[in-house]
Protein backbone atom coordinates (compact mmCIF):
# COMPACT_ATOMS: atom_id res chain seq x y z
CA UNK A 1 0.00 0.00 0.00
CA UNK A 2 1.33 3.45 -0.43
CA UNK A 3 0.78 4.52 3.18
CA UNK A 4 3.02 1.84 3.95
CA UNK A 5 5.97 2.56 1.76
CA UNK A 6 5.70 6.34 2.69
CA UNK A 7 6.08 5.36 6.24
CA UNK A 8 9.19 2.56 5.37
CA UNK A 9 11.11 5.41 3.38
CA UNK A 10 10.94 7.89 6.31
CA UNK A 11 11.87 5.46 8.66
CA UNK A 12 14.65 4.55 6.91
CA UNK A 13 15.48 8.11 6.46
CA UNK A 14 15.42 8.39 10.03
CA UNK A 15 18.37 6.78 10.36
CA UNK A 16 21.29 8.65 9.04
CA UNK A 17 22.55 11.59 10.61
CA UNK A 18 22.30 11.03 14.01
CA UNK A 19 23.94 13.43 16.24
CA UNK A 20 26.36 13.05 18.65
CA UNK A 21 25.63 11.87 22.51
CA UNK A 22 27.67 12.99 25.31
CA UNK A 23 29.68 10.14 27.27
CA UNK A 24 27.42 8.65 30.14
CA UNK A 25 28.07 6.58 32.81
CA UNK A 26 28.84 2.79 31.88
CA UNK A 27 26.18 0.32 32.52
CA UNK A 28 26.19 -1.51 35.58
CA UNK A 29 27.28 -5.76 34.96
CA UNK A 30 24.07 -7.74 35.62
CA UNK A 31 23.78 -11.16 34.71
CA UNK A 32 20.81 -13.82 35.02
CA UNK A 33 21.23 -17.43 35.50
CA UNK A 34 20.17 -20.37 38.29
CA UNK A 35 21.59 -20.47 42.22
CA UNK A 36 23.51 -23.16 42.76
CA UNK A 37 24.79 -22.22 46.45
CA UNK A 38 23.96 -19.31 48.49
CA UNK A 39 25.29 -17.97 52.09
CA UNK A 40 24.80 -14.57 53.81
CA UNK A 41 27.88 -14.07 52.48
CA UNK A 42 28.33 -14.93 48.82
CA UNK A 43 25.55 -16.15 45.79
CA UNK A 44 27.06 -19.11 43.07
CA UNK A 45 25.34 -18.63 40.13
CA UNK A 46 25.60 -20.51 36.81
CA UNK A 47 25.42 -18.08 34.13
CA UNK A 48 23.18 -18.12 31.62
CA UNK A 49 25.31 -16.39 29.30
CA UNK A 50 28.21 -18.23 29.98
CA UNK A 51 26.43 -21.82 29.50
CA UNK A 52 26.33 -22.22 32.82
CA UNK A 53 29.74 -21.26 34.18
CA UNK A 54 29.64 -20.68 37.51
CA UNK A 55 29.76 -17.08 38.82
CA UNK A 56 30.65 -16.30 42.43
CA UNK A 57 29.32 -13.19 43.83
CA UNK A 58 29.75 -11.78 46.99
CA UNK A 59 26.75 -10.59 49.48
CA UNK A 60 26.33 -7.87 52.39
CA UNK A 61 23.71 -6.97 54.70
CA UNK A 62 22.95 -3.93 51.54
CA UNK A 63 21.87 -5.97 48.91
CA UNK A 64 18.60 -6.36 48.29
CA UNK A 65 16.58 -9.13 47.28
CA UNK A 66 13.52 -9.25 45.71
CA UNK A 67 11.09 -12.43 45.78
CA UNK A 68 7.94 -11.12 44.74
CA UNK A 69 8.27 -8.34 46.74
CA UNK A 70 10.87 -8.30 49.77
CA UNK A 71 13.05 -11.09 50.43
CA UNK A 72 15.82 -12.13 52.41
CA UNK A 73 18.28 -15.20 52.05
CA UNK A 74 16.18 -17.57 52.33
CA UNK A 75 14.76 -17.12 48.99
CA UNK A 76 17.81 -17.81 47.30
CA UNK A 77 17.74 -21.54 46.63
CA UNK A 78 19.35 -23.63 44.42
CA UNK A 79 18.09 -24.04 41.26
CA UNK A 80 15.65 -21.10 41.47
CA UNK A 81 16.46 -18.04 38.57
CA UNK A 82 17.90 -15.06 39.49
CA UNK A 83 18.74 -11.53 38.01
CA UNK A 84 21.90 -9.79 39.62
CA UNK A 85 22.84 -6.45 39.55
CA UNK A 86 26.61 -5.64 40.93
CA UNK A 87 28.09 -2.81 41.95
CA UNK A 88 31.44 -0.82 40.59
CA UNK A 89 30.62 -1.97 36.91
CA UNK A 90 30.29 -5.32 37.69
CA UNK A 91 33.12 -6.15 39.98
CA UNK A 92 31.61 -5.47 43.21
CA UNK A 93 29.07 -7.04 45.32
CA UNK A 94 25.61 -7.75 44.51
CA UNK A 95 23.49 -4.61 44.69
CA UNK A 96 20.26 -6.02 44.09
CA UNK A 97 19.01 -9.32 43.68
CA UNK A 98 15.56 -10.38 41.56
CA UNK A 99 14.37 -13.95 42.51
CA UNK A 100 12.06 -15.22 39.72
CA UNK A 101 10.85 -12.66 38.71
CA UNK A 102 8.74 -13.10 35.22
CA UNK A 103 6.24 -10.78 33.15
CA UNK A 104 3.50 -11.35 31.21
CA UNK A 105 2.44 -9.20 28.82
CA UNK A 106 0.10 -9.35 25.54
CA UNK A 107 -4.30 -10.26 24.82
CA UNK A 108 -6.34 -11.61 27.17
CA UNK A 109 -7.54 -14.94 25.50
CA UNK A 110 -9.66 -16.19 28.40
CA UNK A 111 -10.15 -15.43 32.14
CA UNK A 112 -10.98 -18.01 34.61
CA UNK A 113 -11.50 -17.50 38.37
CA UNK A 114 -8.52 -15.67 39.62
CA UNK A 115 -6.77 -16.66 36.59
CA UNK A 116 -6.44 -15.18 32.68
CA UNK A 117 -4.53 -16.89 29.71
CA UNK A 118 -2.73 -14.61 27.69
CA UNK A 119 -1.62 -14.27 24.04
CA UNK A 120 1.77 -13.03 23.99
CA UNK A 121 3.03 -12.60 20.51
CA UNK A 122 3.93 -14.99 17.90
CA UNK A 123 7.48 -15.69 19.67
CA UNK A 124 6.60 -16.02 23.04
CA UNK A 125 3.49 -18.31 23.08
CA UNK A 126 1.05 -18.73 25.89
CA UNK A 127 0.92 -18.06 29.57
CA UNK A 128 -1.40 -19.41 32.25
CA UNK A 129 -1.49 -15.83 34.82
CA UNK A 130 -2.96 -16.56 38.25
CA UNK A 131 -4.06 -13.14 39.49
CA UNK A 132 -4.60 -13.98 43.82
CA UNK A 133 -7.14 -11.76 45.66
CA UNK A 134 -4.35 -9.71 46.78
CA UNK A 135 -2.83 -8.45 43.84
CA UNK A 136 -6.57 -8.00 41.92
CA UNK A 137 -7.16 -4.52 43.38
CA UNK A 138 -4.24 -2.93 42.01
CA UNK A 139 -4.11 -5.17 38.71
CA UNK A 140 -7.96 -3.53 37.99
CA UNK A 141 -6.57 0.17 38.69
CA UNK A 142 -4.68 -0.40 35.62
CA UNK A 143 -6.66 -3.01 33.80
CA UNK A 144 -10.41 -2.81 34.56
CA UNK A 145 -11.35 -4.88 32.04
CA UNK A 146 -9.82 -8.43 32.60
CA UNK A 147 -11.80 -9.51 29.42
CA UNK A 148 -10.68 -11.49 26.23
CA UNK A 149 -9.51 -9.35 23.89
CA UNK A 150 -7.29 -6.82 26.15
CA UNK A 151 -4.30 -5.96 26.98
CA UNK A 152 -2.55 -7.24 30.36
CA UNK A 153 0.87 -6.46 31.89
CA UNK A 154 1.83 -8.11 34.79
CA UNK A 155 4.95 -8.57 36.79
CA UNK A 156 4.96 -11.92 37.89
CA UNK A 157 6.96 -14.24 40.74
CA UNK A 158 6.95 -18.45 39.83
CA UNK A 159 5.71 -21.17 41.50
CA UNK A 160 5.37 -24.47 41.33
CA UNK A 161 1.89 -23.58 39.26
CA UNK A 162 3.42 -21.44 36.91
CA UNK A 163 3.51 -17.50 36.96
CA UNK A 164 2.06 -15.76 39.50
CA UNK A 165 0.91 -12.04 39.13
CA UNK A 166 2.59 -9.47 41.76
CA UNK A 167 1.82 -6.08 40.04
CA UNK A 168 0.71 -4.52 37.00
CA UNK A 169 3.62 -3.77 34.39
CA UNK A 170 2.25 -0.99 33.38
CA UNK A 171 1.08 3.06 34.59
CA UNK A 172 -1.53 3.18 32.02
CA UNK A 173 -5.06 1.24 31.97
CA UNK A 174 -5.55 -1.36 29.57
CA UNK A 175 -7.96 -1.03 26.39
CA UNK A 176 -8.70 -3.78 23.60
CA UNK A 177 -5.73 -4.31 21.60
CA UNK A 178 -8.01 -3.89 18.17
CA UNK A 179 -8.07 0.11 19.53
CA UNK A 180 -4.58 1.05 19.08
CA UNK A 181 -4.00 4.20 16.92
CA UNK A 182 -0.96 3.93 14.56
CA UNK A 183 0.70 7.20 13.62
CA UNK A 184 0.25 9.31 10.27
CA UNK A 185 2.14 7.52 7.27
CA UNK A 186 3.70 11.30 6.77
CA UNK A 187 4.36 11.74 10.45
CA UNK A 188 7.83 12.72 11.43
CA UNK A 189 10.00 10.03 12.21
CA UNK A 190 12.57 10.96 14.99
CA UNK A 191 16.39 9.83 14.60
CA UNK A 192 16.53 8.80 18.50
CA UNK A 193 12.98 8.02 19.34
CA UNK A 194 11.97 8.87 23.01
CA UNK A 195 9.66 6.39 24.80
CA UNK A 196 9.46 3.56 27.51
CA UNK A 197 11.75 0.74 27.71
CA UNK A 198 10.56 -2.17 29.22
CA UNK A 199 11.46 -5.96 29.60
CA UNK A 200 10.26 -9.36 28.71
CA UNK A 201 11.36 -12.93 29.59
CA UNK A 202 12.05 -14.64 32.94
CA UNK A 203 10.49 -17.44 35.00
CA UNK A 204 10.26 -20.39 33.05
CA UNK A 205 11.45 -17.76 29.55
CA UNK A 206 14.37 -17.40 27.88
CA UNK A 207 17.44 -15.57 29.13
CA UNK A 208 19.31 -14.54 25.88
CA UNK A 209 20.72 -10.91 26.23
CA UNK A 210 19.59 -8.18 23.40
CA UNK A 211 16.39 -6.30 22.46
CA UNK A 212 13.10 -6.78 21.11
CA UNK A 213 11.86 -3.65 18.95
CA UNK A 214 8.55 -2.83 18.31
CA UNK A 215 9.79 -1.77 14.42
CA UNK A 216 11.68 -4.49 12.78
CA UNK A 217 10.61 -4.57 8.98
CA UNK A 218 8.49 -7.61 7.62
CA UNK A 219 9.86 -6.70 4.34
CA UNK A 220 12.64 -8.84 2.58
CA UNK A 221 15.15 -10.96 5.13
CA UNK A 222 14.79 -7.97 7.66
CA UNK A 223 12.86 -10.18 10.40
CA UNK A 224 9.73 -8.69 11.24
CA UNK A 225 5.96 -9.97 12.27
CA UNK A 226 4.02 -9.72 9.20
CA UNK A 227 0.88 -8.67 11.44
CA UNK A 228 2.79 -6.50 13.94
CA UNK A 229 1.17 -2.98 13.88
CA UNK A 230 2.55 -0.15 13.24
CA UNK A 231 2.66 0.81 16.80
CA UNK A 232 1.85 4.59 18.15
CA UNK A 233 5.25 5.61 17.99
CA UNK A 234 6.80 6.46 14.91
CA UNK A 235 9.99 4.85 14.73
CA UNK A 236 12.72 4.03 11.99
CA UNK A 237 12.88 0.47 10.47
CA UNK A 238 15.46 -1.86 11.57
CA UNK A 239 16.32 -5.96 10.49
CA UNK A 240 17.22 -8.30 13.08
CA UNK A 241 20.89 -8.53 14.43
CA UNK A 242 20.75 -4.38 14.22
CA UNK A 243 22.63 -2.73 17.02
CA UNK A 244 21.06 -0.46 18.59
CA UNK A 245 22.20 2.12 22.01
CA UNK A 246 19.56 2.56 25.02
CA UNK A 247 19.94 5.08 27.33
CA UNK A 248 18.45 4.77 30.38
CA UNK A 249 16.76 8.68 31.18
CA UNK A 250 15.88 8.50 34.60
CA UNK A 251 19.31 6.93 35.67
CA UNK A 252 21.90 8.10 32.83
CA UNK A 253 23.16 4.75 31.68
CA UNK A 254 23.89 3.78 28.27
CA UNK A 255 24.70 0.82 26.59
CA UNK A 256 24.30 -0.81 23.09
CA UNK A 257 22.44 -3.86 22.41
CA UNK A 258 20.96 -6.22 19.72
CA UNK A 259 17.68 -6.57 18.21
CA UNK A 260 17.31 -10.28 18.66
CA UNK A 261 13.54 -10.13 18.01
CA UNK A 262 10.31 -8.55 16.47
CA UNK A 263 8.70 -6.89 19.12
CA UNK A 264 5.19 -6.94 18.07
CA UNK A 265 3.86 -7.35 21.38
CA UNK A 266 5.70 -4.16 22.65
CA UNK A 267 4.35 -2.43 19.52
CA UNK A 268 0.65 -3.14 20.52
CA UNK A 269 1.01 -1.04 23.94
CA UNK A 270 0.72 3.05 23.61
CA UNK A 271 1.58 3.55 27.35
CA UNK A 272 3.53 6.00 29.36
CA UNK A 273 6.60 5.51 31.80
CA UNK A 274 6.30 7.52 34.72
CA UNK A 275 9.46 6.54 36.44
CA UNK A 276 10.88 10.10 36.57
CA UNK A 277 8.72 12.15 34.33
CA UNK A 278 5.86 10.96 32.13
CA UNK A 279 7.46 9.52 28.91
CA UNK A 280 6.54 9.80 25.35
CA UNK A 281 3.66 7.48 24.65
CA UNK A 282 4.82 3.70 23.08
CA UNK A 283 7.20 1.20 23.83
CA UNK A 284 10.49 1.75 22.06
CA UNK A 285 12.37 -1.23 23.13
CA UNK A 286 11.91 -4.59 25.64
CA UNK A 287 14.61 -5.51 26.76
CA UNK A 288 16.16 -8.93 27.96
CA UNK A 289 16.03 -8.69 32.23
CA UNK A 290 19.51 -8.51 32.25
CA UNK A 291 20.15 -5.58 29.77
CA UNK A 292 17.49 -3.79 31.38
CA UNK A 293 18.77 -4.33 35.18
CA UNK A 294 22.44 -3.26 33.80
CA UNK A 295 20.83 0.22 32.68
CA UNK A 296 19.61 0.61 36.03
CA UNK A 297 16.29 -0.62 36.05
CA UNK A 298 14.40 -2.09 38.23
CA UNK A 299 12.76 -5.58 37.21
CA UNK A 300 9.81 -4.97 39.73
CA UNK A 301 8.87 -1.48 38.36
CA UNK A 302 8.78 -2.49 34.96
CA UNK A 303 9.86 0.56 32.73
CA UNK A 304 12.14 3.62 32.98
CA UNK A 305 12.06 6.06 30.35
CA UNK A 306 14.25 5.73 27.60
CA UNK A 307 15.80 7.13 24.29
CA UNK A 308 17.00 4.67 21.07
CA UNK A 309 19.70 5.43 19.27
CA UNK A 310 19.65 3.05 15.85
CA UNK A 311 23.24 2.12 14.50
CA UNK A 312 23.78 3.90 10.66
CA UNK A 313 24.16 1.94 7.88
CA UNK A 314 26.77 0.11 7.85
CA UNK A 315 27.13 -1.03 11.84
CA UNK A 316 28.50 2.40 12.79
CA UNK A 317 26.82 5.24 14.46
CA UNK A 318 25.55 8.10 12.89
CA UNK A 319 28.17 11.68 13.02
Amino acid sequence: MPTTHLRRAAHRRALFAAPERPEADPPARAISGIVLDASPHLLVVAEAAARGAETRIAMSEDTAIWHGGRGGPAALRPGRPVVVRRTGGGRGRAERIWVGIGRVSGTIIARGRGTVEVDMGPHRGRAHVVIPPSVLGPVLVRHPRLEPGYLIDVVCVGTPGGPQAVRPGTSQPGYRVADLAAPEAAAPVPREPRGTATWFGGVDGEWRDGASYPAVDSEGDAGGCADAPAGCAPMPYLSIGSEITVRNECGGRTAPVRVIECGCTAARFCDRCVECDASPRGRIVELTPAAFAGLGGDLAAGCFNATVRPAAPGGMEGP
